[in-house]
């Protein structure tokens, strides 16, 4: 029960929110710190970021579960990291572990499969290892034939593992340690099996463990495999823990210095895309969307106020970028497998999210908005100025989502190609009634104590804003929930409960599949991250989360499911039918009116139902009081509903019907805003506001706009001045 920094920052005690691994580690001053969880490397880069940037020598690993003989019990193993080819040998054992392993609840791996995986890997054998086993029976013979059997893939690399943390058997295994060490010439090395942080954390691991095992805590039949002294030890303990083994502890020093993985963070490996024999992918990618430029010009024409040369200009500046940041591949493949399910009459959406902006992307069929007509900055979706990762989010029908995948999956082979995990942690109302649930309490009250805190599935309340103790509820206290506190304050009951919930929350509970989330690598996945799936291995995910594998050089590609797409589908089918029934032409949903004002009248009327983005029931009612007669209207109703800009809700529509006086910061920046009655409704509005007024380029203005974005304070006063000063010079007072 330890919480992994999500931000390297975070292993810093002095910025730390909660106490975690690293910043405990920081604040006892240890030089080293290996992690090695059980069958898994979820938390590997999270870990190894966090104590890298803290001064903690970071050692990569796992405890393995090894397939015993004859379906014998499996027994433990724990390996660790020396350099890179460890580092994928052991990816490569995990994978295979829960692809090929899989038994019950555990991944197991054959121990045959150490042979040609085993190098660069140090091997710990302890007291659940089957020496250890052997060892504890009494069974020496036995123990020696095991350890000359793991010396062969390891060699030096194979040590005893001693540990001392009140387990009963320990007392016995440590003397026979020793004793097959000398008879078998293999070193011993001191280690602390933790678990919690600080000792007092032990009820709370405990409670943990229930919760995954469907116990109570006063059960006096279930399984007690932890003890309290499987704390987060400092070295003074574990010294004066082994005096008497000096050498366990050298030992334990030794393979800190031979444990020497550099992991890598900040390069993009990109799949080749298969190009013809006669083009590079630059070549091959500026033929096509120019090509394709053409096609969408001759279909849909020009924007109003724009030339051809607007276009082909604004074209050639997006791809030198492009082609310069080494992104071709990636719009190539994109292109690919969105042209592949058009071809296959699968229903893709027109584009949303900051990839509508690229006009090589209106080219090449990625989206079908065309960005000068709707005044959509490139800058915003690649910046040449900042080198980050393009991310176009695509959506496809719900139900022929599968197919598209199945489809990259077959043409860039099946080992390159992976869905990308997600954790879910034990946020406030869930973790009341699992702590509740293991406390014995009864349902009636937990629940009736969980339902006191409100729902903000946007920016939802820790228990600790809840009762006014978190700095966040101090400057906000409307986060504060004043029953809670009372009942907290004055129920003895309500304070157990709480007090054990804030301690397990939000640590990982489970593992889940991203909604849309693909990567394809350019070699086996298990080169950048290890494997890992359900039972029956199928869904293998990434055991690296979205940021952690973009953090290795992975490339995330959206595959989106919408079932919005799915029942326009329905609806322009069943449509269609009817028409050639009658012999009228089919009708193309690309290209229907955007001004038919039957349509407005639904939705001034908010009849809305299953139309995407538009059937809540707060957006209704804000359809009713903003009565829209125009497309972009629509447009700008769907970026103001949401927390922060909702607040400018009442102002855009009384300016749109004539009740408040529309007003501009600056008359040069009217034409950018008048198309929403002055009020700044979208990111490009910032962008252009910043280039307009402050003398930014359009790439500096998206540094701009992400900072406000993500509310970065130490950014956001570095442009004030710049901003400032620009204004200045075009003659801003």
């Amino acid at each position: 029960t330890l919480r992994m920094p999500d931000k390297p920052e975070y292993g810093d005690p002095a910025k730390a929110k909660r106490p975690n691994l690293i910043s405990r580690a920081v604040q006892m001053g240890l030089p080293a710190l290996a992690l090695t969880d059980e069958s898994n490397l979820f938390a590997l880069v999270k870990f190894y970021r966090a104590a890298e940037a803290n001064g903690v020598k970071p050692i990569a690993g796992a405890d393995l579960w090894i397939a015993g003989p004859n379906d014998a019990s499996p027994s433990r193993l724990t390996v660790l990291c020396q350099n890179r080819e460890g580092y994928l040998h052991l990816s490569q054992l995990i994978s295979r572990s829960y692809t090929q392993g899989r038994h019950g609840d555990r991944a197991l791996v054959d121990p045959a499969w150490f042979d040609g995986h085993g190098a660069g890997l140090i091997a710990l054998a302890g007291r659940e290892s089957d020496i250890g086993r052997a060892l504890v029976a009494g069974k020496h013979d036995s123990a020696l034939a095991e350890t000359r059997k793991w010396l062969r893939p390891f060699d030096d690399r194979l040590y005893l593992e001693l540990t001392r943390c009140g387990h009963a058997d320990e007392a016995h295994f440590v003397p026979a340690a020793l004793q097959l060490a000398a008879a078998a010439d293999c070193p011993v090395v001191a280690t602390n099996d933790v678990r919690f942080g600080v000792r007092e954390d032990f009820e709370a691991h405990e409670a943990r463990v229930c919760i995954h095992q469907g116990r109570l805590l006063n059960d006096p039949k279930r399984p007690r495999d932890y003890t309290p002294e499987q704390y987060l030890k400092s070295a003074e303990e574990m010294t004066a823990l082994f005096a008497d083994i000096p050498e366990a502890l050298e030992n334990s020093v030794e393979i800190a210095r031979r444990c020497n993985l550099e992991m890598k963070f900040g390069e993009y490996f990109l799949p080749a895309f298969p190009v013809p024999a006669q083009d590079s992918e630059a070549s091959f990618i500026r033929r096509q969307a120019q090509k394709g430029l053409e096609a969408r010009l001759s279909r849909h024409g020009l924007a109003p106020g724009f030339a051809h040369a607007d276009y082909a200009g604004r074209l050639e500046r997006e791809l030198d970028v492009i082609v310069k940041m080494g992104f071709a591949g990636y719009f190539l493949i994109v292109a690919d497998f969105i042209g592949w399910a058009k071809q296959h009459d699968i229903p893709v959406g027109p584009g949303r999210g900051s990839g509508a902006g690229s006009v090589v992307a209106w080219s090449l069929g990625i989206t079908d908005l065309d960005p000068l007509r709707y005044g959509l900055l490139f800058e915003r979706f690649l910046n040449p100025e900042r080198v980050s990762m393009p991310d176009f989010d695509v959506d496809f029908c719900m139900d022929r989502r599968d197919e598209v995948i199945d489809y990259v999956a077959h043409k860039y082979g099946r080992e390159k190609v992976s869905q990308i995990i997600t954790y879910g942690t034990m946020a406030a109302k869930a973790v009341l009634r699992d702590a509740g649930r293991v406390l014995g309490m009864g349902y009636g009250q937990v629940d009736q104590i969980a339902k006191l805190i409100p729902l903000k599935p946007t920016d939802p309340l820790s228990l600790d804003d809840a009762l006014g103790t978190s700095e966040r509820s101090r400057r906000e206290t409307d986060r504060i929930v004043p029953e809670l506190k009372s009942r907290y304050e004055a129920e003895d009951e309500v304070r157990e409960l709480v007090d054990l919930a804030r301690r397990i929350e939000d640590i990982v509970r489970n593992a889940g599949k991203h909604a849309g989330g693909v990567v394809i690598a350019p070699s086996a996945l298990t080169d950048f991250a290890p494997l890992y799936c359900e039972g029956g291995g199928d869904g293998v995910v990434t055991q690296f989360d979205k940021d952690d594998v973009e953090s290795v050089g992975l490339v995330k590609f959206d595959f989106l499911g919408l079932r919005t797409l799915t029942i326009i589908d329905w609806a322009v089918k069943a449509i269609n039918v009817r028409r050639a029934a009658t012999g009228e032409s089919a009708l193309d949903i690309a290209r229907i009116p955007l001004d038919d004002a039957r349509v407005f009248e639904l939705f001034k009327r908010a009849q809305t139902i299953a139309v995407f983005q538009f059937e809540g029931g707060g957006m209704q009612r804000m359809l009713k009081d903003a009565r829209p007669d125009r497309f972009e209207d629509l447009m700008a109703l769907t970026s103001l509903y949401r927390p922060g800009p909702m607040e400018q809700i009442p102002s855009f529509v009384a300016r749109k019907q004539g009740r408040e006086a529309i007003d501009y910061p600056d008359e040069r920046v009217k034409l950018v805003l008048a198309e929403t009655y002055g009020i700044m409704v979208y990111q490009e509005q910032v962008m252009q506001m910043a280039q307009i007024v402050g003398g930014y380029s359009l790439g500096g203005a998206d540094l701009l706009r992400r900072a406000m974005g993500k509310k970065i304070a130490a950014e956001m006063a570095k442009h004030r001045v710049v901003f400032g000063e620009g204004a200045a010079r075009n003659g801003v007072a």
